[in-house]
């Protein structure tokens, strides 16, 4: 049964792929909406049928093509599998929903046809490298959801904002598949199958290469420091239903890829956990550092990603350690706030990007300092977009919260670990932890206050309106699910199974809801009703411009002068004056500027050594016969001479 309504779902989505290609590809409203409608229904179906393994725990595995022994098309859908097809199935159904208004604004003509199709087969990819019984189909998958995930990252193809983000993308998309291609070789080569199961071998070396393999590869598409540098490329370029799944979406499958291999074919190794962990809070505390400095709004999520994506690496890094340590309780603890802040990121930071989505449409930019005013011109969206940056901010009662708590709880509970050198590393990383919770805190302050708030910065701010409803009620859902989830966290725990020490926040909901009241209604009855409306006080001067606001760059400018040995912050200016002794100023120029240091110090340097490899090769491609010869010559007698020393 769960296997057939696997298929149906499966098919659905193989239909939204080629409806938008029936007939001739021409500019059809008709075909976009069936398109996005068959997604809806195959991740509606999708979603159910998760929510159904989750709390029966009954798993299902089948096979649908076996060409020979050693390798068939197997699907496993267990507890694991189904958690993150949940992730798939809602945050795809809400997106499909938002697109069907969103896809129509965009330019493009019949290219929005194959948005609507390419979209259907990067979530169909992502349901199949999840459900994946064997390393050769999560393989294939993987690398189906990458070249699809490519072409919706290249609809504005002809910016050249697009081409940059694009060839940084495909790179490094394809390095991630290297290396977990790598790692899979690795694993068969110790246990001689393709399975993804227990690995029972003596070769640690063997091991630690697979695992080595594995880890940088999923950590490439999760966008893990110093692997980062193309989310901050091409969720910007990308249409923001695409930045959506891929930030939503993606980046949970290769989380699932990392958690499902430590958990069921790995012995786990405590370096292992170290080194997780350490990368994961090196890519909270970086990420969020750099999301504050930012001021594309769509860039300040994609570094916020990197952030979210560290927290959950965090938890994972605990989850080995606490194993290899033998503390099972706080390994549990770990691994539960890894995968709900999973499915919590995916929802809300998904919200986001809808909402900014409709944002950067309403005013035509992305830039936040154009903007602000938006919530009396755009009020649903900038009530969504509110409780988005509540939950990322990890503020209570939202979803964001919980998830977080669990991974602090972790951290105080971990002084019973004995080893003091785990237990100065555990102190540190808990103390970057909760830097990373403030600066998250302060990050969507500015975002909020710029986007939403005081005075409108641009024409285009002014003149902006409220989206359409396909466009207010996919973010909604989500809005929502992060109401409910953070309220029912403890609720929805002890359903699952697992009685936590956190607190229950729907009881604590309904008490300060309760307190409200009361303070309203004493207000109310108690206040004097006399109203007042005039201009906010503005040190004398009459109707205060936009330009006296507070602006997103004033805002972080204090962070950014306290971390410019991170930043490498090079502040210049120029002033003209009046009078020769410099005391009036006529007119200035200011400027901040913060080094790219991944990518001028690490990408560049790299690009640049490949550059000049590249162009040693083209030397020797002169279309001479003679060296021809001569090349194949000294191959020949380079293969003799190692054969013979090593025969």
């Amino acid at each position: 049964m769960i296997s057939l309504v696997f298929t149906i779902a499966v098919l659905i989505y193989l239909v939204g792929t080629f409806v938008p290609f029936a007939g001739a590809l021409r500019d059809h409203r008709l075909k976009r909406t069936v398109s996005l409608g068959c997604t809806i229904a195959a991740s509606v179906i999708l979603a159910g049928l998760s929510l159904f393994i989750l709390i029966t725990n009954i798993p299902t595995a089948f096979t649908v093509y076996q060409p020979f022994a050693a390798f068939s098309m197997s699907f496993s859908l267990d507890r694991l599998a189904a958690f993150f097809l949940l992730i798939i199935g809602i945050v795809a159904a809400c997106v499909a929903l938002y697109s069907t208004g969103y896809i129509e604004h965009l330019k493009g003509g019949s290219r929005r046809n194959l948005l609507c199709g390419c979209i259907n087969l990067f979530v169909l990819a992502m349901t199949l490298v999840v459900t994946s019984a064997n390393t050769i189909s999560f393989l294939i998958f993987w690398e189906l959801m990458a070249a699809s995930s490519f072409f919706l990252v290249m609809y504005e193809y002809t910016e050249t904002e697009t081409k940059k983000a694009g060839i940084f993308y495909f790179v490094m998309t394809h390095l991630s598949t290297l290396f977990v291609m790598f790692g899979f070789i690795a694993l068969y080569a110790a246990s001689g199958s393709f399975a993804i199961a227990p690995l029972h071998s003596a070769d640690t070396a063997l091991i630690t290469v697979a695992f080595l393999s594995l880890f940088i590869g999923f950590s490439i598409k999760a966008g893990i420091i110093p692997f980062h540098k193309w989310l901050p490329y091409a969720h910007p370029a990308s249409p923001s239903p695409v930045s959506a799944l891929m930030s939503g979406v993606m980046l949970k499958v290769a989380v699932y890829g990392l958690v499902r291999f430590i958990l069921s074919v790995f012995t786990l190794d405590l370096a292992w956990g170290v080194l997780i962990l350490i990368a994961g809070i090196a890519s909270a505390v970086l990420g969020i550092m750099y999301a504050l400095k930012e001021h594309d709004v769509k860039g300040m999520l994609a570094y916020s990603s990197i952030e979210n994506i560290g927290i959950i690496f965090v938890g994972i890094g605990l989850y080995v350690i606490f194993v290899a340590l033998n503390f099972p309780l706080l390994a549990t603890i770990s691994l539960l706030g890894a995968l709900f802040h999973s499915l919590n990121h995916a929802l809300f930071k998904s919200l986001l990007f809808m909402t900014a989505g409709s944002v950067v449409h309403a005013t035509h930019t992305r830039d936040i300092e154009k903007m602000g005013g938006l919530a009396y011109r755009m009020p649903y969206t900038s009530v969504l977009f509110f409780v988005g940056a509540i939950s990322i901010a990890a503020l209570p009662p939202l979803n964001g919260f919980a998830s977080e708590l669990l991974i602090f709880i972790a951290f105080f509970q971990s002084v019973a670990v004995v080893d003091p050198l785990v237990k100065v590393l555990l102190f540190i990383c808990l103390a970057l932890f909760a830097l990373t919770s403030a600066l998250s805190a302060a990050c969507f302050v500015k975002a909020f206050g710029s986007i939403f708030l005081a005075l409108p910065r641009s024409d285009e701010s002014a003149e902006a309106c409220e989206v359409s409803w396909p466009m207010i009620t996919g973010p909604a859902v989500l809005a929502g699910a992060c109401g409910i989830l953070g309220i029912g966290a403890f609720q929805i725990l002890a359903f699952a199974g697992y009685t936590l020490p956190i607190p229950d926040m729907f009881m604590i909901s309904i008490l300060l809801l309760v307190m409200a009241a009361l303070a309203y209604v004493i207000l109310y009855f108690t206040a004097s009703h006399e109203v007042r409306i005039g201009e906010t006080w503005g040190c004398g001067i009459k109707s205060l411009p936009s330009i006296t606001e507070y602006t997103g760059h004033g805002f972080s400018e204090p962070i950014v002068t306290f971390f410019s040995a991170i930043y490498r912050t090079k502040k210049t200016s120029s002033l003209t004056y009046y009078d020769q002794n410099n005391c009036l100023i006529k007119e200035g120029t200011a400027d901040i500027r913060l080094i790219k240091f991944f990518e001028e110090y690490l990408y560049l340097p790299i690009a640049q050594v490949s550059t000049r490899a590249a162009a040693i090769v083209v030397r020797m491609q002169n279309g001479c016969l003679d060296s021809y010869i001569l090349y194949v010559f000294v191959t020949v007698v380079a293969l003799i001479l190692f054969l013979g020393a090593y025969a």
